[in-house]
């Protein structure tokens, strides 16, 4: 059966190689410190065998013809681009931030295409590859990370040119049987409990650097790989448990230290040339993904501070109205760049939909340029008791109990145990150690607002635009007739 169950997917963490390191220990992957991210991914397996969310969390292979989960397919139509994000939305409603696991999907995504691309020019096998790899990956309901962002050390040089060739990840030796690759990358969100690590490149390459134009899929525990992890999450409860607690996030620092990746995974080697499509390609994606995930984030913000506003009993007030329409705009807006973004979908040769560049990175340069501000509101409604607020016990203690919950009251409608709830989530939400990740997470996952920036006015027709300019000024140029395709290119 191609749609695993969270039980599956927990046995294969216990089966692997001990390589995460937390604290200078070296710990295995089902250590309590990352069951909140872990608790997050099987979300996504309880979801895709729930019956009531079969439609929104899987499909149906296009090379097997069998039913998989929705985080392993390819994208065949504008409507597979409008499930994912629909599916991303519902589920970062449970578990109250990001899914995590849009990073694998949209790196196969990334890769069906490029690699076809390579080998129409080239007459490379890495198509073939990559389709061999799919089908383990859908047949296996793999959880992948993408290994993206390089060290990068002196960010004025470029990689051939740094003192240390390895603050990029390369290629160091190419063998009959395989490649061996070494450097780090950073900021790898899923990857202590991730099946497989997909790397590709970060950013544009020239003909001098090759070596660093390399793309390639290997199990997590790998020998040479080694996971410097950061893992993000919730006080325990005491009393009062509750959804949110049980979710968290864990970063990795992934050590390449002299890895040998077999030919069969490697999708790119020396093909400079494809290095910038790749990393743009995955980063459209992964940002198409975040029009699904960032609304539901605000989603989350939004109702907290409704829920806060009512126990201070002010949610009638016109300044409340005002401030939760300003999550309301956010969030339908850059949700809508999403749609708008999966409507303008193209094919590429491989059969694969690529979304709309401008205006997926519109709609996740607005959620990178609003996220800071969406914590004001709701440190503004909610108050310093957002990050005063008594720990839990003393709320249960014999002497301090009582007075607490009398003190604690705002709404004479409402139970002390409701407000003291719903501050518990605000004080989740403001002032944990989850708080610093999701908002810098917010500004920079998937790429900073300059990126998105950078890719609006690399993909858009400026030119084009400026040709009713000039016919409106008089400026001898016919009034164009523009269609969206005579404003964005992307392949």
């Amino acid at each position: 059966m191609a749609i695993k169950t969270k039980e599956d997917y927990i046995e294969r963490l216990k089966k692997m190689r001990k390589n995460v390191y937390i604290g200078g220990e070296k710990v295995d992957r089902l250590d309590e410190r990352l069951h909140p991210g872990i608790n997050v991914i099987c979300t996504t397996f309880d979801m895709a065998n729930n019956p009531e969310f079969e439609d929104l969390c899987t499909a149906t292979s296009h090379i097997t013809g069998e039913k998989i989960n929705r985080f392993c397919h390819i994208h065949q139509s504008k409507e597979d681009l409008l499930k994912k994000q629909e599916m991303t939305r519902v589920l970062c409603h449970r578990t109250g931030g990001c899914i995590q696991r849009c990073m694998g999907i949209d790196a196969m995504n990334a890769l069906s295409t490029v690699t076809k691309l390579i080998d129409m020019k080239y007459s490379t096998s890495y198509y073939e590859r990559f389709i061999n790899y799919l089908k383990y990956f859908q047949g296996n309901d793999i959880v992948a990370n993408c290994a993206q962002t390089d060290v990068k050390g002196d960010r004025v040089k470029r990689p051939h040119e740094q003192k240390d060739p390895d603050l990029y990840l390369r290629v160091v030796e190419k063998r009959d049987d395989g490649i061996i690759v070494r450097g780090a990358k950073a900021h790898n969100t899923i990857a202590p409990y991730a099946d497989e690590i997909i790397a590709i490149p970060t950013r544009t390459l020239t003909k001098e650097e090759g070596d660093w134009a390399v793309a390639f899929a290997i199990p997590a525990d790998t020998e040479g790989v080694k996971l410097v992890v950061r893992p993000a999450y919730l006080r325990k409860r005491i009393k009062l448990d509750a959804p949110i607690v049980n979710y968290g996030d864990a970063e990795s620092f992934t050590i390449f230290d002299d890895v040998f990746v077999p030919w069969e995974r490697v999708f790119m080697c020396g093909e400079w040339e494809f290095a910038r499509h790749l990393a743009l390609l995955f980063a459209l994606y992964h940002r198409h993904s975040y029009t699904g995930c960032k609304p539901a984030v605000t989603d989350v913000l939004c109702g907290a501070a409704a829920l806060i506003a009512e126990c201070n009993n002010i949610e009638r007030e016109t300044h409340v109205r005002d401030k939760l329409s300003k999550y309301i705009g956010i969030s339908e807006l850059v949700y809508a760049s999403g749609i708008a973004s999966a409507h303008h979908a193209i094919k590429s040769p491989s059969g694969t939909y690529i979304p709309d560049p401008v205006y997926t990175n519109a709609g996740r340069r607005l959620a990178g340029e609003n996220i800071y501000h969406e914590y004001e509101i709701l440190a503004d409604l909610a108050g310093g008791l957002a990050c005063t607020l008594p720990f839990e016990a003393d709320f249960y203690n014999e002497e301090t109990g009582t007075l607490l919950n009398k003190y604690i009251m705002r709404n004479p409608e409402l139970s002390s145990e409701y407000v003291h709830r719903a501050f518990r989530l605000v004080e989740n939400i403001l002032a944990s150690d989850l708080t610093g990740v999701n908002q810098v997470a917010g500004v920079h996952g998937g790429g900073s607002p300059v990126m998105e920036t950078i890719m609006m006015m690399g993909t858009y027709n400026i030119e084009k635009i400026k040709d009713i300019a000039k016919y409106l000024a008089g400026i001898k140029k016919e009034l164009p007739r523009i269609k969206r395709e005579d404003l964005v290119r992307f392949l």
